[in-house]
């Protein structure tokens, strides 16, 4: 009964330490792009700590988006990085409660998708006067879409056929779009270097998905 219960205790408390066991801190790099944005760094910092679990940080991307909700202003962080086998990503948000007498509320949510479940990296670069492009340059504003399935939407249209002159209806014709994340990133806005380091994390995300 003794060398039974001994054991047993021995086991809660390699269960115990095994639970609080500290992970790996964020690469310094990761962390001082979650300080610039400046959205609660701690907390923000310590969901993608967790998410990650002591996992290698392979590239990331730290993304802020202020918005304006009438008299409200309202703030949004996006946080993505990149193992060598998933995808993470973390979302932080304002949630005040406009009643008299309020409390300040921020909810942060975190996701890790397998690499192989990624089904796509999209880059769309806007290049004003593209007449006068300089080759190489890529445009100052690109948005970046990621999808892994968890979100579909349909584009349809009024199907055609080759006649001009037809009126019969052919029905409808349409394409299925995964775009679980989109975000938008200016040089002018937010600098030329929060532009290049979403434009490397997207080549390393592609490059992860493709091998």
């Amino acid at each position: 009964m003794g060398s039974t219960s001994r054991h047993g205790a021995d086991a809660q408390q390699a269960a115990s330490h095994s639970a609080s066991a500290p992970t790996a801190p964020l690469p310094v790099d990761l962390t001082k792009a979650i300080e610039r944005a400046g959205y609660y760094p701690a907390l923000v910092a310590d969901v993608v700590q967790a998410a990650l679990g002591g996992e290698e940080v392979v590239s990331h991307l730290v993304h802020q988006e202020t918005t304006f909700d009438h008299d409200v202003v309202r703030r949004h962080i996006t946080v993505l990085a990149l193992t060598t086998s998933r995808l993470v990503i973390a979302h932080a948000d304002d949630h005040t409660d406009e009643r008299p007498g309020h409390e300040d509320v921020a909810t942060a949510t975190t996701e890790s998708v397998p690499l192989s479940a990624v089904r796509g990296v999209m880059i769309t670069h806007v290049v004003a006067r593209p007449q006068e492009y300089q080759p190489g340059s890529l445009g100052r504003e690109i948005t970046l879409t990621l999808g892994w399935g968890a979100v579909s939407r349909i584009d349809l249209m009024p199907a055609t056929c080759a006649d001009p002159d037809c009126e019969a209806d052919h029905g409808y014709e349409g394409s299925v779009a995964s775009d679980d994340i989109s975000l938008r990133i200016s040089a002018d806005a937010e600098g030329e270097p929060a532009l290049q380091q979403a434009l490397d994390f997207a080549r390393e995300l592609s490059a992860s998905i493709g091998s």
